[in-house]
């Protein structure tokens, strides 16, 4: 207890040095990489020796196995560990010698990055996306996209499995511990020289012969130039109509001339165009008139219709709904071809937008304006059945090309509509009548029903309030259905029009097939409207007896006039 009361005495000032150098030698701190040293060697594990430790950390064999560190499992070798916890709940120390690897490898990586320096790995697998790259200084797995495998596109890279090479770190995630490399920037790096003397060969102004077009992009189409060098001719350089893709124009391995129009050493990128080969058609876009025929030579043909030349470079669009009079969402490739010269009238010229826009069915007459003159409306035409779907039929007329439109409700006066329409099919030949032209929308609608007497008719010479006489061929909860004698049609009585007391308004009253006088409440002709009652007959009855009999309340002032209301009063109360 003397030496520590006295710490100016010798022994106090020896060991504090003592313990003071100890310390200073060994730093132990749990998440760093420490050495340490085998002293013993099992079956399954190896035992190191670390200074400063209470304990011997242990390590699995196969863990060394797995690392390829098989020839150090010897008795003083040394060995870089994580010291992951000094002391776990049994009391020993945690120690991992792969993640030591994975933390130092991580380390050459960042510095690698941070110098941008190349890297030496070899392609071990496949994967979504590209391939894994196993660093071979660490073992550390990286990520190559595909597009950073090559180049140019490769079919086939067993030839590059396994085999050391040299990659460029484009990105790392320290947060996520992701590395990503490229072999591509390996490979231009080499050919960045060669390029550059290449470059040097073009400059602005020259013209390039039969350069292959290679592959498109949204901004623009590339060229593959003398198998030496691809060039750019941007989406705007590509012709002086307006241009929304360049398969629009070109097609992969077609040969085209170009003309240099820029030159960036620095980028190493030269700029082309080919629209700048021909003068500016819209220059003279005033020899064009609107409305007029010309001749066109279609050069693309797409889905929403084709692209056509008046002239050299002075491209045009022809809609697909401007290919025919008749036919609807016909394709311009069941028209025409590549290469055909068709007629064609200007219908818009655009100087600002740099667009003119044709059209081929305005070079032929007006089918609709023709059907017109030769079948006015109310004219019986023969027509066959093309199409039909759930609610008409479409008919195409004789000796034309024009579908015409047929509802149901204008098949049959006297059934119903869509039963009717059940009846017909494809093929079948009909004559009817044509109700309405639209020229301007293109469009005619006719009627079967119009070319037959209509049984409507019966009720020219009628008015409203007239009795007539009906048959009732069915009954139900809503009504009657009745027919009027000498007519073909039926209708209906309402259950409220069937008698002026509620209590007789009941369908149930009659069987079918009793003849019973009505009136006719509404009529209108035009719109084929027709309103039976008997209810309103009743009441028309009424009121010719009351004027031809006297008022109704007369007769009240008589003896016993209240005798029926008394006896009612005292049937209720004997009731009560």
């Amino acid at each position: 207890m003397e030496i520590y009361k006295d710490l100016n005495s010798p022994a106090s000032k020896e060991f504090e040095k003592l313990l003071n150098s100890q310390l200073s030698k060994v730093n132990i701190e749990e998440g760093k990489i420490i050495e340490g040293k085998i002293n013993k060697i099992t079956e399954k594990f190896v035992f190191l020796f670390v200074d400063g430790l209470k304990s011997e950390p242990v390590i699995d064999i196969n863990e060394l196995k797995s690392m390829g560190l098989t020839d150090k499992i010897k008795i003083g070798e040394k060995i870089q560990v994580l010291l992951e916890k000094i002391e776990d709940k049994n009391g020993e120390v945690l120690v991992s010698a792969s993640k030591a690897q994975k933390i130092k490898g991580w380390d050459i990586l960042v510095e690698a990055y941070e110098k941008n320096e190349p890297i030496m790995g070899k392609i071990t697998s496949k994967c979504k996306g590209g391939c894994i790259v196993e660093h071979i200084e660490t073992g550390s797995l990286m990520f190559l996209p595909g597009s950073q495998i090559s180049d140019k596109p490769l079919k086939d890279i067993s030839h590059l499995m396994n085999e050391p090479q040299k990659f460029a770190l484009i990105k790392l995630d320290k947060i996520r511990g992701n590395a990503c490399v490229s072999r591509r920037e390996i490979i231009s790096s080499f050919k960045k020289e060669d390029k550059a003397k290449i470059i040097e060969k073009y400059k602005v102004g020259d013209i390039i012969k039969n350069a292959e077009v290679k592959g498109y992009s949204t901004f623009g189409c590339f060229f593959h130039v003398n198998n030496e060098l691809d060039v750019l001719v941007h989406l705007q350089e590509i012709s002086y109509s307006r241009v929304n893709h360049p398969d629009e124009v070109f097609n992969i391995g077609e040969k085209h001339n170009l003309k240099v129009i820029s030159v960036d050493k620095d980028k190493l990128q030269v700029g082309c165009s080919v629209k700048q080969l021909s003068p500016d058609p819209f220059e003279h876009i005033e020899n064009y008139q609107l409305n007029k025929n010309y001749k066109a030579k279609v050069v693309k043909i797409m889905d929403f219709g084709a692209f056509c030349e008046l002239e050299p470079g002075l491209t045009t669009l022809l809609h697909s709904s401007e290919l025919s009079w008749t036919k609807k969402n016909i394709s311009a490739k069941k028209m025409f071809k590549v290469g055909d010269e068709i007629d064609c009238v200007i219908t818009e010229i655009d100087k600002d937008k740099r667009r003119v826009a044709i059209s081929h069915r305005l070079t032929k007459p007006n089918p609709f304006e023709l059907f017109e003159k030769d079948y006015p409306v109310g004219s019986i035409v023969e027509g066959e059945v093309v199409n039909k779907n759930e609610y008409s039929l479409f008919l195409r007329i004789k000796n034309t090309e024009i579908d015409t439109f047929l509802h149901c409700n204008d098949l049959t006066y006297l059934n119903n509509g869509e039963e009717e329409l059940a009846k017909y099919k494809k093929n079948d030949i009909l004559n009817v009548k044509v109700l309405e032209i639209k020229v301007s929308d293109q469009k005619i609608r006719v009627g079967l029903r119009q070319t037959q007497p209509d049984p409507f008719d019966w009720f020219k010479d009628k008015r409203i309030n007239q009795t007539i006489t009906v048959k009732i061929s069915s009954t139900d909860n809503k009504g009657l259905t009745v027919r009027p004698e000498g007519c073909d049609m039926d209708f209906v009585i309402k259950k409220s029009q069937i008698a002026i007391n509620s209590a007789d308004a009941r369908p149930s009253r009659f069987t079918g097939g009793e003849r019973i006088d009505c009136a006719i409440a509404e009529l209108d002709l035009e719109k084929r409207k027709v309103t039976l009652s008997i209810k309103l007959l009743e009441e028309i009855q009424k009121k010719e007896a009351l004027a031809k009999y006297g008022a109704e309340g007369s007769g009240k002032n008589l003896p016993f006039s209240s005798l029926s209301e008394d006896l009612k009063k005292k049937d209720k109360k004997k009731d009560k």
